[in-house]
């Protein structure tokens, strides 16, 4: 089974929490690829990673704005990379630069060969379950484009003109942006953005269109049937924040009791004994 890890890393994590994540998927059937932020110089993280024989870097690289387009545009820019380079990929696992294994990625790999052809990802029908992500199909959003006054006109664009539609009728579902989805998955997705220039429109005017974009196009297809409401992820978030918890070592306990393969969001320089004790379970 051929496994891509696909890291986007938008927030410029220091280079060697970045080798320490690389480090911890290591298996002969895996290779990762990293999108790194067009915003911060790639050289010296490519030069320390040139003794990774495992790991790419995403060559037509975007400045990433956070709850906008861009990672939707990053995003799939890898997937068109990856599916060039890969075309009989199994499995694609969408990582941050802030995640990290809750277990051997052994177990990680065995678990998708037992499970194959399966989309795991976060499927709540914003109508009925995910109902405060509403407004972001309902309203336009003006946080992708770079013009001054945008939220003035936002503010007036919504007052006056009538609720947004999905195109198509579509059913809007997601929540997390994070995922783990099939080789044949991903080139449905590419298919689809490519022959419905509505649906980008659409979606080029929400908000934080990267956690529904992707769930959305495939719940709404033949798919469905193959897609699973679970992410396989650990994320806190009873702090109420448009970002979740940052994970300490105080959270050790519920994320291993969790039963998810991957954690997040973690920050070395705010505990870096957190990581110290998941490398010790494995």
């Amino acid at each position: 089974m051929k496994l891509v890890h696909l890291i986007i890393a938008h927030n410029q994590p220091p280079v060697e929490e970045l080798a320490r994540l690389v480090r911890r998927l290591r298996h002969p059937d895996a290779v990762v690829y990293i999108h790194y932020d067009l915003k911060f110089d790639l050289t010296p993280v490519k030069d320390f990673f040139a003794g990774y024989p495992e790991v790419f870097f995403v060559k037509n690289r975007v400045k990433v704005g956070w709850a906008t387009y861009s990672m939707i545009e990053a995003t799939v820019n890898s997937f068109r990379e990856i599916i060039e380079d890969y075309p009989e990929l199994d499995y694609l696992n969408l990582l941050s630069g802030q995640d990290y294994p809750l277990r051997p990625v052994e177990q990680f790999h065995t678990y998708l060969e037992q499970h194959p052809e399966k989309a795991f990802m976060h499927t709540l029908d914003v109508r009925t379950e995910w109902t405060e992500a509403i407004s972001r199909v309902t309203q336009y959003h003006l946080d992708s484009w770079n013009i001054p006054g945008k939220y003035f006109f936002q503010n007036w664009i919504n007052r006056l003109l009538p609720e947004r539609r999905m195109p198509g009728n579509m059913i809007p579902v997601g929540r997390s942006q994070w995922f783990t989805i099939t080789g044949k998955h991903i080139r449905y997705i590419l298919e689809t953005l490519e022959q419905n220039k509505d649906l980008v429109r659409f979606f080029k005017l929400s908000w934080a269109p990267d956690e529904m974009l992707f769930q959305t196009i495939l719940y709404n297809s033949d798919y469905r049937k193959d897609m699973v409401n679970d992410n396989l992820r650990y994320i806190d978030w009873s702090e109420g924040n448009k970002n979740p918890k940052l994970l300490t070592s105080e959270d050790l306990g519920p994320m291993l009791q969790s039963g998810k393969y991957f954690a997040r969001k973690f920050s070395a320089a705010k505990d870096s004994a957190v990581l110290d004790q998941l490398d010790q379970q494995q």
